[in-house]
């Protein structure tokens, strides 16, 4: 009924009624969502956040579905995909992403306006707002290095402004977190440099990345955070772990950080191996491995 009713209320906005995550996330596995839209706009987001708070639907939020499970049961409520909302902007030193924009063309933007500091994403393949909710990094970088402050959508349906200090950011860790915000866009302050210099920094970490990761194979990216004094795919090779498989899923041969779908894995196929990394490691080092990879989603249901 109420599906029905949201197609109704909103003919114009792309909704799609009981949609397989599978078909969005990076690990091409996840359970359906009840009610999956793809907002175009701010406006768009406030419509269906309004419709969600008037009818008592838990929300979800998905950005480039990354560093992200879904567990085969799906997502009940209704679920955004934020990827129509990318537009990037560029004034002087500073860099505006609308949240849906990939990471990876707002670093290109920069390039391109000869602005340095954003080469470290030059490989990230999440998006703009995600990077800001999860403080992404790669190669001694970090997002809350590069963010000034961003646009935010609160449970209620309000819009902010959240400053750097607001952000309070940490380890794969933001306040957008906690408060359960939306991010709707983010500011980056890059410093001028040479737009063929810039170029060629990205070049290297790709390299470097396609060198060490498992790129040719579905994965959710670096699922383990790294340990105090640790490095986790250090700890999971030396605990002889790679190549472990459970279902379709399997602890990367080319690094031991990766978990990827090598044979129809199923999200619980993920999970399991997940745990059974984290036991195994847990036994042998006394080092309990957190996981960097968002998990969502109800589990299946069982026959």
């Amino acid at each position: 009924m109420q599906s029905k009713t949201i197609l109704n209320v909103y003919p114009d906005i792309d909704i799609l009624m009981n949609e397989p995550l599978s078909k969005y996330t990076h690990t091409l596995t996840g359970g359906p969502a009840d009610i999956l839209a793809f907002p175009r706009s701010i406006k768009e987001c406030q419509q269906l956040l309004d419709y969600a708070n008037e009818n008592h639907l838990p929300i979800t939020v998905i950005g480039n579905a990354s560093n992200l499970i879904v567990k085969d049961g799906g997502i009940r409520g209704l679920t955004m995909i934020l990827t129509k909302i990318k537009k990037i902007t560029s004034h002087e030193n500073l860099v505006v992403a609308e949240s849906g924009a990939a990471l990876i063309d707002v670093t290109k933007a920069a390039q391109a306006n000869s602005l340095t500091g954003l080469e470290f994403a030059a490989g990230i393949p999440g998006s703009g707002g995600g990077a800001v909710y999860m403080n992404a990094g790669a190669y001694g970088g970090d997002i809350e290095n590069v963010v000034t402050g961003a646009e935010v959508l609160t449970p209620d349906n309000h819009i902010l402004h959240l400053n750097h200090k607001q952000l309070d950011f940490g380890y794969r860790h933001s306040s957008v977190q906690d408060h359960h915000q939306i991010v709707l866009s983010a500011t980056f302050a890059l410093t001028t440099g040479i737009a063929e210099k810039i170029q060629k920094q990205m070049d290297h970490l790709n390299a470097l990345r396609a060198a060490k990761q498992p790129l040719d194979l579905p994965s959710c990216g670096s699922v383990f955070k790294r340990p105090a004094g640790h490095f986790a795919g250090k700890l999971i090779h030396d605990a002889g772990l790679q190549g472990f498989q459970i279902g379709g899923a399997q602890v990367s041969m080319k690094h031991a950080g990766f978990i990827v779908n090598v044979d129809h894995a199923t999200a619980t196929d993920y999970l399991n191996v997940i745990a059974h990394v984290q036991k195994t490691v847990y036994d042998q080092f006394q080092v309990h491995l957190e996981t960097e990879v968002r998990i969502i989603g109800e589990d299946p249901k069982q026959d």
